[in-house]
């Protein structure tokens, strides 16, 4: 079974085509902005040569696992691997390319434990991970980050031991446990069942910086969404905190756009006044976030999909004419046709338009579906992950 995108700001559309299609039969290698001089690997002996580069030049590594089809993995093309600052950081590691859909490819997956694409794993020179990177935060979070990583260094599961633990931690150790991949971790520092309590106790601790304790409840409450205990008083005012003020709305819009029916959940067992109330704030946070031009055109339309995920909320999830807004559905529609005429760039296509499709679909717009899709066949550099929708 080949590997399914990860839950980026992508999730909902990857997540859609990734249930019926792990990844296409071919095996083209993956074709990348120019800029960063990655090193392809297809098995063992090119990592251990990849390695011995950096152990030899005293660099970090940086592994990029994903696959051409992929669009979350376009989206990184189109806003993170193009951008100078991040290029400029690729000069101090040895950047190395695993295309997940080359012979000998998931062989690399299992020995480095990933499966989700895109994961981006920093590893010191010695092979010790120092972080996962979240695919799914907008690029200038994931530059500051991999500039936190690159000054630090020490293996994260060490930070975590300590976190747990009690002991302090340094802001930066902070800031790479609060915005660690944990989507892609494969359980390797906490099983899946235990990473919402895990996250939750996390941000109770001493020393958290106020915007990775907000992190840590936000993250903790959606992973324990469906088996955690129900959300404290003062995890309510977080979330409440972060509807009211633009600007943590803003930081923290990867997970507002991608969990926020769990995140409703999370805080009220039942439907009732509170419940509504909540899901009102975050619609019109969500509105916010989708019309600010600083966030990516992907970044917007998993705001949007979220949106009608909210309004889905007590729809059976199957339901494949859900009863919306008409004004929504009619947001839907017009959104969906301007991303259509406005995209030009090929990367940001394949990573908009596959998620573009999905939104029409969870609006009951399915006869538009297909038609945009359809008519994307021919500008895609990987059509058949939008033949997979259309199937």
């Amino acid at each position: 079974m080949k590997p399914m995108p990860s839950l980026s700001l992508l999730r909902a559309a990857a997540l859609a085509c990734a249930l019926t299609l792990g990844g296409p039969a071919a095996h083209a290698a993956i074709d990348m902005p120019p800029g960063i001089a990655w090193q392809a690997a297809a098995a063992d002996s090119d990592i251990e040569a990849a390695f011995a580069k950096a152990k030899g030049e005293k660099k970090p590594v940086l592994l990029y696992w994903g696959a051409k089809w992929c669009p979350p993995c376009n989206q990184l093309k189109a806003t993170l691997f193009n951008r100078a600052d991040f290029i400029a950081q690729t000069q101090g590691v040895v950047p190395v390319m695993i295309d997940g859909d080359l012979p000998g490819a998931q062989k690399l997956g299992a020995r480095f434990k990933v499966r989700g694409y895109p994961t981006l794993i920093l590893f010191s020179a010695d092979g010790q991970e120092v972080t996962r990177l979240p695919g799914e935060a907008d690029a200038p979070r994931v530059v500051k980050l991999l500039q936190t990583g690159l000054a630090g260094g020490r293996p994260i599961k060490d930070v975590l031991t300590d976190a747990r633990q009690g002991k302090s931690l340094k802001a930066g150790e902070w800031q790479l446990l609060g915005f660690y991949s944990w989507d892609t971790d494969e359980q390797q520092l906490v099983a899946a069942g235990l990473r919402g309590e895990l996250l939750r106790q996390l941000a109770t601790r001493k020393g958290v910086p106020a915007e990775t304790r907000t992190r840590l409840v936000l993250k903790g409450l959606a992973a324990g969404a469906e088996s955690g205990e129900a959300a404290t008083p003062a995890e309510r005012a977080t979330v409440a905190a972060v509807l009211k003020d633009p600007k943590q709305a803003r930081a923290h819009v990867d997970v507002l756009s991608n969990q926020a029916p769990e995140l409703v959940r999370a805080l009220y067992r039942q439907a009732g006044a509170e419940r509504d109330a909540t899901v009102a704030q975050l619609q019109r946070a969500l509105a916010s976030l989708q019309a600010d031009k600083s966030l990516s055109r992907a970044d917007r339309t998993s705001v949007l999909i979220s949106r009608v995920n909210l309004a889905r909320l007590d729809e059976p999830k199957a339901s494949i004419s859900p009863k919306l807004d008409a004004a929504l559905v009619s947001e839907v529609r017009a959104f969906a046709t301007r991303m259509d005429r406005e995209i030009t760039d090929g990367y940001e296509r394949q990573a908009v338009i596959t998620a573009a499709g999905h939104l029409l679909g969870q609006a009951g717009l399915w006869t538009e579906s297909d038609a945009l899709l359809k008519a994307n066949l021919a500008r895609s550099h990987s059509p058949y992950y939008l033949m997979s929708q259309l199937g």
